[in-house]
């Protein structure tokens, strides 16, 4: 365990090689292609709804990571698309998430690779994530060729996580399942599809339109109560006046 003042010196040096990586950063680092970007919208969107149940899923986006290598002072890099970390409590880096200065490492690192606009070196990235951070689940989505790819680490080094009868790629620990739904990576926690925004709004404009209908239904019954009530009130005056 380090202390105060090893923990205020490890900070400094990992502050000075985030920057220093900062400024290495060529331009189209910068540059995102469609189907990336749009799949990082989509993650986010649905796993939002994750850390909305659990306290313990804190999620990152293009978050650089940082972490100790045996043997050399400069530290490790790495920079996922996405980012899980199980922890039970607050979790807030500064410009980037230090490994040896948090309470907990990743646990998932999310990552879709584009063709068009190959921003980084992702081979590299697949062995940092396997031997150097050894992080428990490595999702990896080919948006151009749709291909999904959920490995597993099993200690030594990682393995295809297999699908399930419902043919999805499953997380247990966190009990949620990845797979392609009309061409996207979409997610299902307890077993339900985590919907998008633009589909709450829909169902939501489904759920006023019915309500809505129903109330003019209601006031149309309403309505023809009152005529009923009135013709037999207009009877009975007739009848009393009959007789």
């Amino acid at each position: 365990m380090p202390t105060e003042v090893h923990r205020i010196l490890l900070s400094v040096r990992y502050y000075d090689a985030a920057q220093e990586y900062l400024r290495s950063l060529a331009l189209e680092h910068f540059m995102e292609a469609t189907p990336q970007a749009t799949q990082r919208k989509i993650s986010l969107e649905s796993l939002d709804l994750v850390v909305a149940r659990r306290s313990d899923f804190h999620l990152f986006n293009e978050l650089l990571v940082q972490y100790r290598i045996r043997g050399k002072k400069k530290p490790g890099q790495v920079v996922p698309d996405n980012m899980v970390v199980l922890y039970e409590g607050p979790l807030n880096p500064e410009g980037s998430y230090d490994v040896p200065l948090q309470p907990a490492p990743p646990f998932w690192v999310l990552e879709y690779v584009s063709k068009s606009n190959k921003r980084k070196d992702y081979d590299d990235n697949f062995r940092k994530y396997e031997r150097q951070l050894k992080v428990p689940y490595y999702l990896l989505f080919q948006p151009d060729i749709r291909k999904l790819t959920l490995y597993r680490h099993n200690g030594l080094k990682y393995v295809r996580v297999k699908p399930n009868t419902h043919g999805r790629l499953a997380i247990p620990k966190i009990e949620l399942e990845v797979a392609i739904l009309d061409d996207w990576v979409r997610y299902w926690y307890h077993g339900e599809l985590l919907p998008l925004p633009a589909e709450l709004q829909r169902d939501l404009d489904e759920t006023r339109r019915q309500l809505d209908v129903e109330r003019q239904a209601r006031i149309a019954a309403e309505q023809e109560l009152l005529r009923i009530r009135a013709e037999l009130e207009e009877l009975k005056r007739r009848n009393n006046r009959s007789h």
